[in-house]
């Protein structure tokens, strides 16, 4: 049998599972996904996690959860750095993910705990790889030839998301599951920016994209961008900040302002998170200063609720549409 490999619905999945997910099977095993968040799902995060952790940590929490009797391995990287930026790191939720799932879980399964960190070059991506295929059992023919198509499948997947697909349509079309066609009929442009496993988990944010849509609002996220136009944003802030993730998303943010001139920004944010917070403002002021762009931030947490949620979208659209109407 083949061994398999669980892979959580959370925190990095959203950035790169195709690679993963085709690393694993290219090496001959079985990857097994949690499911979709649910109410059982995340409640299941909050028993485990400490009580003061972000909900995407409890989050992460439930779906480990939901996979360790599903699997024979977990993948929990501790995720260092992927880009050449000497000083840019992950936040500190996921240098230590392996450390709080291992002491507030019990009875897990072996994790594959690799550490990444890719500063020095993509080369290191090779000996992380090759450390990772040992621990199965695989040779380094079968790891050269599985990372080759791993990288392969990343590349397909960020294609489509340049094509303005979101991760979620993207890895549906990636496995087959389902052709997506784009909303062509819209009347407002909004950027919907913040960490990728905060705007695209659809139950922790009450599915805020598909909320938009069906008021007719084209959606631009931070995957959206090229990742050169994205780091030639960098010059515009007189200080980068330290976290890959909030770098990505104030970005984004510099960039539709100035150049896709979208109608709105909304930027989601993780409640008690401190690189949101500081990333919240400054593009708030960003929005205020370069446009003025309307900006509108909204917190998550477990006790999100949907009505209110909607209300607050129903009068920024509303007031975006009466503001086009007037100019």
């Amino acid at each position: 049998m083949p061994t398999k490999i669980g892979i959580p619905r959370a925190l990095s999945y959203y950035a790169y599972y195709p690679f993963w997910k085709t690393f694993f099977e290219s090496l001959g095993h079985e990857t097994v996904t949690s499911p979709l968040t649910t109410k059982h799902v995340l409640d299941n995060g909050i028993k485990e996690a400490v009580t003061d952790a972000c909900v995407p940590i409890k989050l992460f929490h439930g779906h480990v959860c939901d996979l360790k009797e599903k699997s024979d391995f977990l993948f929990v990287p501790r995720f260092v750095s992927v880009c050449r930026e000497r000083k840019v790191t992950f936040c500190p939720k996921f240098l230590g993910l392996p450390d709080m799932i291992k002491t507030s879980i019990s009875g897990l399964p072996p994790l594959l705990d690799v550490r990444i960190d890719l500063k020095k070059g993509w080369a290191e991506l090779f000996k992380v790889c090759v450390c990772l295929g040992k621990r199965l059992d695989n040779n380094l023919m079968e790891i050269s030839r599985a990372l080759n198509r791993g990288i392969k499948a990343q590349k397909r997947y960020e294609k489509l998301l340049l094509r303005e697909f979101t991760p979620v349509e993207a890895i549906a079309m990636l496995e087959g599951n389902k052709e997506f066609v784009q909303n062509r009929d819209t009347r407002l442009k909004f950027a919907l920016l913040g960490f990728p496993y905060t705007v695209y988990d659809k139950f922790i944010n009450v599915d805020i994209i598909n909320k938009l849509k069906k008021m007719g609002v084209k959606i631009f996220t931070t995957e959206m961008v090229p990742p050169k136009i994205l780091l030639s944003q960098a010059k515009k802030v007189p200080k980068n900040l330290f976290w890959y993730f909030s770098n990505q998303v104030l970005r984004a943010a510099l960039y539709y302002i100035d150049h896709v001139k979208v109608d709105g920004i909304i930027h989601i944010t993780a409640f008690g998170c401190g690189p949101d917070a500081m990333v919240d403002k400054m593009i708030e002021l960003e929005a205020k200063h370069r446009g003025p762009v309307p900006f509108m931030s909204i917190t998550i947490d477990e006790h999100t609720g949907e009505a209110g949620l909607i209300t607050r979208l129903e009068a920024f659209v509303d007031m975006l549409l009466l503001r086009s109407e007037m100019t």
